[in-house]
């Protein structure tokens, strides 16, 4: 299959191209290689003046790259890119202060609670229901990481650091939801530079409120900000905000399932040993990804009363009810 071509619905091709979903595949790649370039830095730094540093990064990045695209900035995009950014800081620093509290391994397992939280949350607050093949989709990542996550020995324990740390799936589902719903109608770059800003605000506040003093710039810190603020920040959300445009909310969580995958195998390149259970939630995971893909033929009408699906991977009860008075 090539890259420009999609899955038949209903025996019609599909002239979506494939640039987006493999360009938030490659966010994946990314974010799995920056686990460990973080623990290095927190290190040298507080887990605020970190996601300061490597936020500022982003932004300036965003803002020198697409000067020109930024005169353009409108209101809507500010309050909406200010609103994905409440929920994007929320998610990261409750992610950060939680490791404080809890093994790397639980927190990949609680934080990737958000796989299913996300289809669970689009149907709660925008009433679209995910195709079928989504749904199965997602249960296969999430017993994919959830495989791995035991495969590591993780305690069933209940604490405070889980507690935040649920907290920060539920702000990574929001994330995905609320860029889905507000990117259409903007500028991607645009809305990922404010959000990118009002991450570093309020990461630079919350810096003050916890007494972080300002780390001396050693070539490991100001390595790694500039690392992450590059790859893990302005590219992986610009990326997000662009390929969020045509790829739907469940059919980008399923992808950014692949996160601890490309984690292990770079972890298996690094020397780590590849378990029975690693391996065998990964091929899970990629399951998860390809049926998340699939489109049977009928099987619109079968989920949705015969509704097409909305941009969003979803179906509204307006389109049921007019595909069905055409159907008669």
């Amino acid at each position: 299959m090539s890259a420009d071509v999609g899955i038949t619905v209903d025996g019609e091709v599909r002239g979506a191209s494939r640039i987006p979903e493999l360009t938030l595949m490659l966010v994946t790649l990314v974010w799995g290689s920056t686990f460990i370039v973080t623990q290095v830095a927190l290190r040298e730094t507080g887990p605020f003046s970190l996601l300061a540093a490597r936020f500022v990064v982003g932004a300036v990045t965003l803002l020198a790259i697409f000067a020109g695209r930024m005169r353009g900035l409108r209101v809507m995009e500010v309050r909406v890119g200010i609103m994905i950014g409440l929920v994007t800081f929320a998610s990261y620093s409750l992610q950060t202060i939680g490791l404080q509290h809890i093994a790397s391994s639980k927190s990949a397992f609680i934080t990737a609670l958000y796989v299913p939280l996300v289809p669970l949350l689009q149907l709660l607050l925008l009433r679209q229901a995910p195709r079928l093949a989504a749904w199965i989709g997602i249960a296969l990542a999430f017993a994919g990481l959830l495989l791995m996550s035991v495969g590591k020995g993780m305690d069933l324990a209940i604490g405070v650091g889980e507690w935040l740390t649920l907290g920060s799936a539920v702000g990574a589902a929001l994330q995905i939801i609320l860029l889905s719903r507000w990117v259409r109608q903007s500028d991607p770059m645009r809305l990922a530079f404010v959000q990118l800003s009002t991450v570093s605000i309020l990461s630079l506040a919350g810096a003050g409120v916890a007494g972080e003093r300002m780390p001396a710039l050693s070539p490991t810190l100001v390595s790694a900000a500039l690392g992450l603020g590059l790859l893990g920040t302005a590219f992986a959300l610009g990326a997000m905000s662009w390929a969020q445009r045509t790829v739907s909310a469940t059919r980008a969580t399923v992808i950014y399932s692949m996160e601890p995958v490309w984690g292990g195998l770079i972890g298996a390149w690094a020397g780590e040993l590849m378990t029975p259970a690693v391996v065998g939630g990964s091929t899970l995971v990629l399951l998860g990804v390809l049926t998340s893909e699939l489109r049977w033929p009928r099987g619109a009408a079968r989920e949705g009363s015969g509704a097409d699906p909305d941009p969003a991977g979803g179906v509204t009860k307006a389109r049921r009810r007019r595909r069905a008075r055409q159907s008669r």
